[in-house]
């Protein structure tokens, strides 16, 4: 059989994709189900077989003109038709029940890498970034569990079909005596000989004709995700844009990438075009081919009109099984692109898990101190940033990390918080639990004003007085009574006030050591004092390292470590 990329590796993806959850915490239970499921669809073929010699009976009966007959048929076949439905229904309930039980088990699983060691923030390190891994979790394993269980239990189905059905056929086929000059060749369960030359035709035509959809549909995922991607982009950036009056810009952008998911779907409509013909086609010609090949024997009175049809069905029913590539081609394409993605996702996923072992950084936890001792920093291309650091805080003390764009200042608040991995060196760091690193841009995430105040969360319970004493403290008076308000306040707040929101919550989570990373790039220089004064007042016992450009960040610190991006850099007391 010619199946569309379904090689030895495939398969090998696939198997590595599907086997943990049949062999996690749910195996019994999916087991079980399964287990019904497949009970159910051999049910189905058997009341099929059922149907098939019914055929024989009922339309016998009609030719032989027996009334009582027909109506005790007609009764059978209402029987038939009942338990038909019912196994029906079940079996399409049951098999969705599975596919969300594995979709939401294999959901968790890949949230749960994807967010642990910041996976998310190490996968755009790598040269061959995944492209919209939110795609991956959201869209294809949904599709995934969905194909991986209807293609694998129709292929189930198709078998036992077969099986059940080729000796039906066989022995209603009869045999054919084909003239060879003097002599004759007896074909013995010849239409069982014509179903399976006219099924692999079919099979190795559709192969021939749909084989480029595998690489079209794959691409069509990823312009698609890229289309959308772009129109995100807009509406989280919407009033930069719109101050630099970007609009033709964007449209030239949102045009491009369209344009792609508009050439590349002409591409499978054109595809799908001729693979929909040649299906139909081939459906079609599968309705009266058996009767024709079947002829023969029924105009030489060696079957009725009831052996006719039943032959026919019985035909039908083999073709369809041996056709099952044919049919299901498209959707197999689809689930071979599925795996490619969802594959390549994991292997990104497993190479970033190596970059931290590969450097020979040592960290140690639960120090009383932040003791650096010769790290090195290096870029992703090999180039170094910082050379021979040795760096020495304790509690209480401050450090301003100082130097051009681009020194490498960002990157050192990286590596000390386990980010970047192209690090050599020594670093012993206090309890994670005590450290609080806030970036120039805060992160405000979606759900009350209360729930960002107190991202990514306390062991503690937070009055609300206390996180009003602390807005208040931050000149935020105007949002105390709107704590349980749900907004986007990334885009309700500007970035001045997004800043402030970070003070806040270093007021209410009081850590140990603080890292703060330009985080008053968009203050002005007043509340740019008042905050850093708050903080030496009420976490006077806090560690503070920050990272600035302006000279009037030197007054609240003690010491001032520069940087020159070229592997250098100077330690100075303030």
């Amino acid at each position: 059989m010619y199946l569309p990329g379904l090689n030895h590796k495939f398969l090998r993806d696939t198997w590595n994709l599907t086997r943990e959850y049949w062999r996690s915490e749910e195996k019994w239970r999916a087991g079980g189900l399964l287990a019904v499921i497949i009970t159910l669809n051999l049910t189905y073929v058997y009341i099929l077989v059922l149907i098939n010699t019914w055929f024989n009976r009922f339309y016998n009966a009609l030719q032989n003109f027996d009334k009582e007959e027909v109506f005790s048929a007609l009764g059978e076949f209402s029987m038939l038709a009942a338990f038909y439905i019912i196994v029906a229904v079940y079996q399409l309930y049951l098999r969705q029940m599975l596919e969300i039980k594995w979709r939401r088990w294999m959901t968790h699983k890949y949230l749960n890498t994807w967010l642990k060691n910041q996976m998310y923030y190490r996968l755009q390190l790598t040269g061959n970034y995944t492209d919209n891994p939110d795609q991956r979790i959201s869209e294809d394993l949904r599709l995934f569990t969905s194909y991986t269980l209807q293609l694998s239990l129709g292929l189930l189905k198709a078998v036992v079909t077969l099986v059940s059905f080729i000796a039906i056929l066989w022995q209603l086929s009869g045999t054919l005596a084909i003239p060879l000059g003097n002599q004759q060749l007896t074909v013995s369960g010849y239409m069982v000989w014509v179903a399976i030359i006219y099924a692999v035709i079919g099979t190795w035509l559709t192969h021939k004709i749909g084989k480029p959809l595998v690489r079209l549909n794959f691409d069509q995922q990823r312009y698609e995700a890229d289309f959308r991607f772009s129109l995100v982009r807009l509406r989280e950036n919407s009033e930069s844009i719109a101050f630099y009056g970007g609009e033709v810009r964007e449209e030239r952008t949102f045009i491009s990438r369209f344009g792609k998911v508009f050439d590349n779907y002409w591409q499978i409509m054109q595809r799908q075009k001729h693979l929909t013909g040649f299906a139909s086609g081939y459906g079609q010609i599968a309705i009266i081919f058996p009767l024709v090949v079947a002829m023969p024997r029924y105009f030489a009175k060696e079957i009725q009109i009831g052996g006719l049809l039943q032959t026919s069905q019985a035909f039908g029913k083999v073709q369809d099984s041996l056709s099952f590539f044919v049919e299901s081609y498209a959707t197999m394409a689809e689930w071979k692109a599925v795996v490619d993605r969802l594959t390549g996702f994991i292997g990104n996923m497993q190479q970033v898990s190596g970059l931290p072992q590969s450097s020979s950084i040592i960290r140690m936890g639960s120090a009383q101190a932040l003791t650096v001792s010769e790290l090195n920093i290096d870029l992703p291309d090999g180039r170094r940033i910082l050379s021979g650091l040795n760096l020495s805080i304790q509690a209480g003390e401050a450090l301003l990390v100082a130097g051009p764009s681009g020194s490498g200042k960002s990157t050192l608040l990286r590596t000390l918080s386990g980010l970047w991995p192209y690090a050599q060196g020594s670093i012993a760091l206090p309890e994670v639990e005590s450290m609080l690193f806030l970036p120039q841009k805060s992160y405000l995430p979606l759900g009350t004003l209360r729930d960002t105040l107190l991202y990514p969360g306390l062991g503690q319970h937070v009055s609300d007085q206390d996180i009003a004493n602390a807005m208040s403290l931050c000149k935020l008076d105007w949002l105390k009574n709107q704590l349980d308000q749900v907004e986007d306040w990334s885009r309700v707040l500007s970035l001045g006030e997004q800043q402030r929101i970070a003070f806040v919550r270093a007021l209410l989570h009081k850590p140990g050591w603080l890292f703060m990373d330009e985080a008053t790039s968009a203050l002005d220089e007043p509340t740019e004092r008042v905050l850093y004064t708050l903080l030496r007042e009420r976490l006077a016992n806090t560690a503070l390292v920050s990272i600035g450009h302006r000279n009037t960040l030197n007054m609240y610190h003690k010491k001032k470590l520069t940087l020159d991006g070229a592997g250098s850099w100077s330690l100075l007391n303030l």
